[in-house]
């Protein structure tokens, strides 16, 4: 996995940018309540592609991060975050009229995540195209994304444009839906607006759960229902998550199971980044991954080495591991 910086000059080829919504997560101070009976919230840095270039970054690789905050206490923070974690903000721009986004989340006692969103609008969903940084999308070996940054214009175009500067200047288009069901208007607006930029991608990631609701209901263990409804012909990587059991994975030339490495879980928050994270950082130093089938499931068991160690602390970026830390696990686990 590893990486010769010699190799890319100046334009370092191993770059990955993350293109979205950066928050912050408002989490109670005890477990399993609802937002109603959280007697106080703790605040913490939160949004998918934020926590995948911090993740990227803390296993050692190069990221960068793309998307708007408020000019506001909260987007100052949590651009001191990504700048503490060694991530390139030139791409992050303020804005003045509307407040960093805001998340309550929760743990309840049945173990249903429970969400409460301050997004009316919020600065992320404002980025416009003419704010984008032109030179660090042409410069990404990767660009990765979600499909938040989907639902609402101007950010809707932004995405769609940033992505095909990405794809016209050789990169590969990485895609995380990572559904969170209340932001979009509708269930079938969230369909369809996931499945909208879905034949585009190189590499997709998704959940179990993400499988059921795309396909409507389907059995999200079928394979046949995965290569039928899911798999395209422009992807190079199709894996499906699931939790500490484990991923699949399907190209062009074969399909299986890695499975996951077992942990003590406290808090699952960020654990499908910090596997995210995992998968493209090997990927960013060795785009041949997708060929070799022994190679790709070692770098699926360092991706969910990264998970596992995700959910053994409260909060998605202070969990995040370091590269020691994981092959440190990986290497316990080939012992055992």
């Amino acid at each position: 996995m590893a990486h010769n910086p010699t190799s890319g000059g100046s334009n370092d080829n191993s770059l990955v940018v993350c293109f979205g919504e950066m928050l912050i997560d408002f989490v109670p101070t005890i477990g399993e309540v609802s937002l109603a009976e959280a007697p106080a919230f703790k605040k913490a840095p939160g949004g998918a592609p934020a926590n995948v270039a911090v993740g990227i970054s803390k296993l050692g690789g190069t990221s960068a991060f793309i998307g708007k905050v408020g000019d506001d206490e909260f987007g100052y923070m949590l651009v001191d975050i990504l700048k503490q974690n060694n991530v390139n903000t030139s791409g992050v721009r303020y804005d003045s009229n509307a407040r960093t986004a805001l998340a309550f989340v929760t743990l309840r006692a049945d173990g249903e995540r429970e969400f409460l969103f301050f997004r009316h609008p919020s600065a992320d969903m404002l980025l416009r195209e003419s704010e984008l940084d032109i030179n660090i999308i042409k410069q990404a070996r990767i660009f990765h994304y979600g499909s938040i940054s989907l639902i609402a214009e101007p950010c809707k175009s932004t995405h769609l444009a940033a992505m095909s500067m990405a794809k016209r200047s050789g990169g590969i288009l990485s895609y995380d839906p990572n559904l969170r069901l209340p932001l979009w208007p509708s269930e079938q607006a969230a369909r369809d607006g996931i499945m909208s930029i879905w034949d585009q991608a190189d590499i997709i990631k998704i959940s179990e759960d993400e499988i059921t609701f795309l396909t409507g209901g389907d059995d999200h263990n079928d394979d046949n229902v995965v290569l039928n409804k899911l798999y395209h012909p422009n992807l190079k990587l199709l894996i499906v998550t699931e939790g500490s059991k484990g991923c699949r994975y399907y190209t062009k030339e074969f399909k299986g199971r890695v499975p996951g490495v077992k942990s003590k879980s406290v808090d699952t928050t960020g654990a499908g980044d910090a596997f995210v994270s995992g998968i493209l950082n090997c990927l960013a130093s060795d785009l041949n991954l997708f060929k070799d089938e022994e190679r790709l499931r070692e770098a699926l068991l360092f991706a969910n080495a990264c998970g596992a160690i995700t959910v053994t602390e409260r909060g998605a970026i202070p969990a995040l591991p370091t590269k020691e830390a994981v092959l440190k696990l990986v290497k316990l686990v080939a012992a055992s």
